[in-house]
């Protein structure tokens, strides 16, 4: 089985894992895969959505649940925590609907909104359209853009190069990251 077979198999059940714990990279990928005619546009930004929301909703759960613990006590001494509840404090729908296109802010952003005393119903509502909204905007950009993006990476004919070079990206960056907190476990 080539890899534009497994794609078309597997690629959305791998763009929901990869919207949840990666984000736009993976996102914007599956848009590269409606502009090459491989997936579909309305599935791959919903998928994307979904994985977004559930990831999100998650983190959430998690601070609200957790939100005593010594681990999340710990969290909320740091900068981006602080930063994250200051701007929520002030706009909590918009830094809601928006933390997930911040970089640096969309994982600690919901254990952050957890920790208050904001109705999960409410949150749940204001994630799920803010999903949709990154999920369409992400897609679209892999969508429109895909010849670009493909020949940024010097007019590939392939969906396989693509795919490996996201990967490589995708593992260089996860490598960079565990060395980043083993650094600071160290400190």
């Amino acid at each position: 089985m080539d890899l534009a077979r497994i794609i078309e198999h597997y690629g959305l059940f791998a763009l929901f894992l990869g919207a949840g714990i990666e984000g736009e990279t993976v996102v914007i990928l599956g848009g590269i895969m409606v502009h090459r005619d491989i997936l579909a546009f309305v599935p791959v930004m919903l998928c994307a959505a979904a994985g977004s929301f559930v990831a999100d909703q998650l983190f959430f759960m998690l601070g609200r649940r957790f939100r005593h613990h010594p681990f999340v006590t710990r969290i909320k001494t740091r900068p981006a925590f602080g930063r994250a509840l200051a701007i929520f404090e002030r706009h909590p729908v918009l830094f809601i609907f928006g933390f997930r296109f911040a970089y640096g802010f969309r994982t600690v952003s919901p254990v952050a909104v957890g920790t208050t005393d904001l109705a999960a119903t409410r949150f749940l509502a204001i994630n799920l359209v803010a999903a949709l909204v990154w999920g369409a905007a992400f897609v679209s950009v892999g969508y429109l853009f895909g010849e670009a993006i493909e020949a940024a990476f010097g007019r590939i004919r392939s969906v396989e190069h693509v795919v490996l070079a996201v990967l490589a990206a995708c593992a260089a960056a996860g490598g960079l990251v565990f060395l980043v907190r083993r650094r600071r476990a160290r400190s």
